[in-house]
């Protein structure tokens, strides 16, 4: 099991795998919204914003219900992260639950697959 501050540093790296694709791919494939990721092994959630297409405000912080939220073990934060674990797999398998809107769900799927780190060979 990943610690709180393994957790917290994956999801800074994520916010950070955003910036590549530049404001204004970001803010057509992300609109302003609310983000939560649940990590159910450590009983914590993180919060942030995206604004303007950038994942903003992270904290761990009780928040309102986000309007996007990620439920996961942090060990498989960890894995998307590092990429030994394919969104799409996690997804499909149930070991990542992805809870909005359609539109929301595919553009998150899209964007999180487009910014995952190569698989180690």
């Amino acid at each position: 099991m990943a610690t709180v501050e393994e957790c917290r540093a994956a999801i800074e790296e994520l916010a950070r795998r955003l910036e590549p694709h530049g404001p204004q791919v970001r803010a057509h494939n992300l609109p302003d919204r609310t983000l939560g990721c649940t990590l159910l092994d450590l009983d914590v959630t993180f919060w942030g914003t995206l604004t303007d297409g950038a994942l903003v405000d992270i904290t761990d912080a009780p928040g309102p219900k986000p309007q996007i939220r990620l439920v996961m073990d942090s060990d498989d934060l960890i894995a998307l992260t590092d990429g030994s674990l394919k969104f799409s797999h996690a997804w499909a398998t149930g070991q990542v639950r992805l809870d909005a809107s359609l539109r929301d769900l595919l553009r998150m799927r899209s964007l999180l697959a487009a910014s995952a780190p190569s698989s180690p060979a």
